[in-house]
């Protein structure tokens, strides 16, 4: 099985864009891996063109289970973060394609225009073979990446490609906070700033996004003045881009938040609480 492992990062990747969650990832690249076993090899042309079309179709099948759990889901829907240690090289270009902020956008798309969009704007894959994945005519898959991208274009917020720039005002706000500085906190929040909260119902979040700088440094603040002794925060990389992880006395992790930089100011703060989606970081 050399063949499939040499594949595996990009089948999950792959898997983790359409889906938004590393479990369904995984469980994706382990039903990929279960049907590669029952192919004779010497009959594909070429791995990697033939594993995508079977972890993007298995992704689309559960994509479309996926969005009637995901509707019933008590408050906002966030995708699983994945988190790394932070690079030494700060100016490698971040992932727009998973950052969480974009990832949530991506919600808005059906089964259909999100997986035609995933595997042809980020996976370069011609729409010829797409429609094969999704059983769509050639122009009916080209239109619904279309307007996809139409979708995303309209909702996706600004974000800059500077990691340096991005980490110095993550740096500036988790500063801030710490020290209980409003004022400072206030300057390095867009006034437009958005707080959107995953819980899950298991955790207590806010269930509606906040927005406006105030009101999300006041809650920021009354959060910190509640932290418990032993409570600890870190930069991480979270989805691509340096983020802040918070830890309980413990050292487990208590949330994970995922910033979204622009015009030297945080325009977004996703925050994952819900544990049943942190046991992985």
């Amino acid at each position: 099985m050399e063949g499939f492992e040499a594949h595996r990062g990009h089948l999950w990747g792959v898997a983790y864009r359409i889906l938004g969650t590393t479990v369904d990832a995984d469980d994706a690249v382990q039903e990929t891996w279960l049907r590669w076993r029952q192919v004779d090899v010497r009959e594909v042309d070429d791995e990697r063109a033939y594993l995508t079309m079977v972890v993007s179709r298995i992704c689309y099948d559960s994509l479309t289970s996926a969005r009637s759990r995901r509707e019933t889901y008590v408050g906002e829907w966030l995708p699983e973060p994945v988190v790394k240690e932070l690079g030494p090289d700060e100016r490698v270009a971040m992932d727009d394609s998973v950052s969480l902020a974009l990832l949530a956008v991506m919600e808005r798309l059906s089964p259909a225009e999100r997986t035609s969009l995933v595997l042809h704007d980020v996976f370069a894959l011609p729409y010829e073979e797409i429609s094969r994945i999704l059983g769509r005519s050639v122009d009916a898959v080209r239109q619904l990446a279309s307007r996809a991208r139409g979708r995303v274009q309209d909702y996706a917020p600004r974000r800059t490609s500077d990691r340096s720039a991005h980490l110095k005002v993550v740096e500036a706000f988790a500063a801030a906070a710490t020290t209980g500085d409003l004022p400072a906190l206030v300057a390095v929040l867009d006034p437009e700033v958005v707080w959107r909260a995953d819980g899950g119902g298991v955790v207590t979040v806010a269930l509606v996004p906040v927005v406006g700088a105030m009101k999300v440094a006041r809650l920021l603040l009354g959060m910190v003045e509640r932290w418990y002794v032993g409570m600890s925060a870190e930069f991480l990389e979270v989805n691509g881009a340096p983020g802040v992880v918070i830890r309980g006395a413990d050292g487990g992790v208590d949330s994970v938040m995922a910033f979204t930089v622009a015009d030297g100011r945080v325009t977004e703060i996703d925050v994952v609480r819900n544990p049943h989606k942190l046991r992985h970081v």
